[in-house]
């Protein structure tokens, strides 16, 4: 049996920690991931999670504990947002690097300066290569189902590897939604107790994190890339069991109505719910339109983008963020790098927007749509174009 109740986005996230059983959440406050952490200190005081909370000075040192933790085989949380993802940033190579099977809840947010604490995609580009697997939400039950599928993904001993799940700040994690909560025993089947195969312990001593000179330290890096590019395989397995035990099913590449058809939108995050309203209505007006929402980031999911977009002649992907100097958009820059072997590929047109927790309306994703394919059809000299700017 399951229940349903209105609750915000944030608080669910952090009862999806508590059904996980963690052991340990260390942490530090930042907007607009505060909630999060905020209920889960609650959770801990009221004795309704058997947890150590930490609450420590900075994110840096937030991470920092999280290393320490996990290394002795503790079920290890933490959030953060922003400015505080970029404060972690010089630690968050070291869980990929030394296997240590983190989970994270990053509420996203537009990197300063000017100082924002709104929402958009800057931090989560920021942090694209530290080996970490990333999984991107657009509602708050795939965030909550989420971080229990990240929990499983991390600890899978094929895997041991930090997982991050990204929910973009205030348009998801400070909204009231209607949520699906399952049952603790079913959790528990899904998500059994965490048992980390090489914890440091003075009995059995281990090293990590050792110093490599010149001569071993390619093979260190390959045989981390290889790991990450491997846990797809394991993703896809617990997705699927998850989908089969709580009947909700996910996959690295999302698809609305995009089968056969010529043009396609790619979103990333909560935007595309609002982009599915904008695609039905041009749809009913006999466009040929259909969606495509990139669900996992990191590993870059290569063949099901292929293959959700090999009947397309356009593809219109949307940035939050921009990769300054370079090609506009960091997600436009991949599709790109993804698609340019195929003999048949879509024009692919790069467009940034919703910077800085910016709206994006129903109507502002249609004219993004019919301007795409005006671009894509008679050509631009433009790397990528921004909606709304004012001159």
């Amino acid at each position: 049996m399951t229940t349903r109740v209105g609750i915000e986005v944030s608080i669910a996230l952090a009862d999806a920690v508590k059904m996980a059983n963690a052991d340990v959440i260390a942490a530090y406050p930042i907007t607009p991931q505060t909630h999060i952490v905020e209920h889960l200190a609650e959770l801990v005081a009221n004795g309704e999670l058997d947890a150590e909370y930490i609450p420590v000075e900075s994110e840096h040192s937030a991470m920092s504990a999280c290393v320490g933790s996990a290394s002795v085989g503790a079920r290890t949380f933490t959030a953060t947002a922003g400015q505080g993802l970029e404060l972690m940033h010089e630690v968050l190579y070291i869980p990929s690097a030394m296997r240590l099977p983190i989970v994270m809840a990053v509420a996203n947010r537009a990197l300063s300066s000017p100082l924002s604490v709104w929402g958009d995609h800057s931090d989560m580009m920021a942090v694209r290569d530290t080996g970490w697997i990333q999984i991107v939400v657009e509602n708050g039950q795939q965030a909550m189902d989420n971080i229990l599928c990240a929990f499983r993904i991390a600890e899978d001993k094929r895997v041991l590897l930090p997982v991050m799940v990204h929910l973009d700040g205030f348009n998801l994690t400070h909204v009231v939604e209607p949520i699906v909560f399952p049952e603790q025993s079913d959790v528990d089947k899904f998500l059994p107790a965490y048992n980390y195969p090489l914890p440091l312990n003075p009995d059995r001593p281990v090293a990590m994190g050792d110093f490599a000179p010149p001569v071993i330290f390619t093979e260190a890096k390959w045989a981390q890339e290889v790991v990450l590019r491997d846990s797809k395989d394991i993703i896809l397995e617990c997705w699927n069991e998850f989908g089969k035990t709580f009947g909700r099913q996910y996959f690295p590449v999302e698809r609305y109505h995009s089968d056969g058809a010529k043009v396609l939108l790619l979103t990333v995050g909560s935007f595309g719910e609002t982009a599915m309203v904008a695609i039905d209505k041009m749809r009913a007006e006999g466009n040929d339109v259909g969606q495509i929402r990139l669900r996992l980031w990191r590993p870059f999911p290569f063949e099901e983008l292929r293959q959700a977009v090999k009947d397309a002649d356009i593809l219109i992907v949307l940035d939050r963020a921009i990769s300054f100097g370079g090609p506009g958009g960091v997600v436009a820059s991949e599709v790109k790098a993804a698609l340019y072997n195929l003999d048949k590929k879509p024009r692919i047109v790069s467009y940034v927007a919703g910077l800085g927790g910016r709206d994006i309306t129903v109507a502002a994703f249609e004219a993004i749509i019919k301007n795409g394919i005006e671009i894509a059809r008679t050509g631009s000299e433009n790397e990528y174009e921004i909606y709304g700017v004012r001159g």
